[in-house]
């Protein structure tokens, strides 16, 4: 890439080329929107504290609902911040033997986990996980903070364009909003804003919103050697969409990308996802929509039907007492109605509406979340959740990786700030040079190993009553310290709870110890009554020792 080539003009005519692939699926996230979360899209930047069109689609709440459970169902299920849903670990090391870097690595989660609890990440996710189930993506931004050291910006639908790198993933983002003039002369400076922002400040004009596009790229002139900003992995532009040709807002880089998207299912070399919930839901959502009308429409006409009668009472004002119906009427006829409804239609017609919401639900998970978080309260395990739901569990396992593909991006771009800040303590020597991994444990991570640990109480069951019916030896062919340890590590148990293999072999070791003292003392206790036995009641000292030749 050109130096010279990146100035306002080039990021322009990137942002022509990112919309094309924008424009194809705008249409889609419109209609998605109309139907499930008609006041999250943002297609327009001005749009900003617009209140938002009325919505003429959304019938029934239904839709909304199911959204709702879907996020929150997310957020009990797999993110809770109640809950130690992830650990760090050293990939490709065994830490069940080695406590000090066990420790070490708890002490690297609870770092992760407390930022997470100070940051407003937990106050973003729920929208992010609103968006991914209906759009088939979210986008959260990643900021520094002094005190918290992250701060996310959960961007709105349609405010953003990106493309990706060979490999997939998200390398590039543009995106456009809008931004107050008081808010850009105090983040960007008086000599960087443009003259119209500076006289808004001038007449005291504060609040005008400017329209502001920031782009991040891989940057062409990357040297990891280098302290400076121009040569960071990615450039970073800000700029006025209508301020002076070739002026910058600010232009920076960044050593780790600042956005983290989290994606649904893309077909093929497709750059945005087409496959989720609300896809899936939307043609269910459509025909409930048009069967409410419908049924409004029946018991219209059941309660209010349109009446006919003699004509000298089209000019009569009527109430709903029945003896107006026929004063005047000479032919003793009344009115009546055009054509009667019967009431016993609508039951049948509220039971496919039922149907089409809970077609909604399902397609939202809401019923294995429901089922998840209600047996969790009755105290069953991850088996038993595994084994009433498993082919559910199944359905939600593509989702559900997505989803800690993003949290692992998140949960990286923390550790490497940490590390800038010197917040994580050294590693043990042991492990110094080696890659961590991210492992999630949350309930519906344990829920997917749950057949691991079912297997194994299976296969310990039959053991155990194999060796007392036939054998007792066979009890021997567990080894039941290594099934212990792996138990513990697929039940998420804290490794604190389980004492470390060598002190376990240390107390081996000193009961061993003790036994043998105990029976050195009940020998030597055993020599002393032969001996008596042999002197005699009064034998003692040179005497006994006479009398057995010594």
């Amino acid at each position: 890439m050109d130096k010279k080539k990146l100035d306002k003009a080039y990021f322009e005519a990137r942002r022509r080329e990112l919309e094309v692939a924008y424009n194809q699926i705008k249409p889609d996230w419109q209609e998605l929107a109309d139907y499930f979360m008609p006041r999250t899209v943002r297609f327009l930047a001005r749009n900003v504290n617009k209140a938002p069109a009325k919505n003429k689609k959304i019938k029934d709440a239904a839709t909304l609902k199911a959204v709702r459970n879907f996020s929150s169902g997310m957020m009990s299920g797999a993110t809770n911040p109640a809950t130690n849903w992830f650990r760090i670990k050293v990939k490709g090391y065994d830490l069940k033997y080695d406590w000090q870097s066990r420790k070490w690595c708890g002490n690297v989660s609870d770092i992760i986990r407390d930022i997470f609890n100070v940051s407003n990440f937990y106050v973003k996710l729920p929208a992010a996980y609103k968006q991914l189930g209906v759009f088939a993506l979210s986008v959260l931004g990643l900021e520094k903070d002094e005190e918290t050291v992250m701060r996310v910006k959960l961007l709105p639908i349609g405010s953003y364009r990106y493309a990706k790198d060979e490999r997939g993933v998200v390398d590039t983002m543009c995106r456009v909003y809008t931004e107050t003039a008081k808010n850009l002369y105090e983040k960007f400076g008086k000599d960087n804003v443009s003259k119209a922002v500076l006289q808004c400040i001038e007449q005291k004009r504060f609040e005008e919103p400017f329209e502001i596009v920031h782009f991040v790229e891989p940057n062409a002139e990357y040297n990891p050697d280098s302290v400076w900003a121009k040569n960071k992995k990615f450039i970073s532009v800000y700029y006025e969409v209508s301020g002076e040709n070739d002026k910058f807002l600010g232009k920076s880089g960044f050593d780790k990308f600042p956005y983290v998207v989290f994606e649904g299912e893309e077909n093929g070399e497709d750059v945005y996802p087409t496959e989720c919930c609300g896809v899936n839901a939307l043609p269910d959502a459509k025909q409930l929509m048009a069967m409410v009308v419908d049924e409004g429409k029946i018991i219209k006409k059941i309660g209010s039907p349109q009446m006919k009668g003699p004509a000298e009472l089209k000019n009569k004002k009527l109430t709903d007492a029945p003896a107006t119906f026929t004063e005047n009427n000479q032919n003793g006829d009344g009115l009546t109605p055009v054509y009667q409804v019967p009431p016993a239609v609508v039951q049948p017609l509220e039971v496919l509406l039922e149907a089409k919401r809970q077609s909604i639900y399902e397609l939202f998970f809401n019923d294995l979340f429901a089922m998840i978080l209600n047996t969790a309260d009755r105290g069953r395990t991850a088996t038993e959740v595994n084994e009433l739901k498993e082919e559910k569990m199944t359905l939600l396992s593509p989702l559900l990786e997505q989803v800690h593909s993003g949290l692992k991006t998140v949960m990286e771009w923390i550790f490497l700030e940490c590390l800038e800040r010197g917040i994580i303590p050294e590693p043990p020597a042991q492990i110094q040079g080696r890659d961590l991994e991210i492992e999630f444990v949350s309930m519906l991570a344990q829920a997917q190993k749950a057949q691991k640990i079912s297997g194994m109480e299976r296969f310990c069951t039959f053991t155990i009553n194999l060796a007392q019916a036939v054998d007792p030896t066979l009890a021997r062919k567990l080894n039941a310290e290594k099934i212990i340890d792996d138990y513990a590590d697929y039940a998420n148990i804290d490794p604190e709870q389980v004492v470390p293999s060598e002190d376990l072999q240390k107390i081996r070791q000193a009961q061993a110890e003790k036994q043998e003292q105990a029976e050195q003392m009940a020998a030597m206790q055993q020599g002393s009554e032969v001996i008596k036995n042999v002197g005699g009641a009064d034998a003692f000292g040179g005497e006994l020792m006479a009398r057995l030749g010594l």
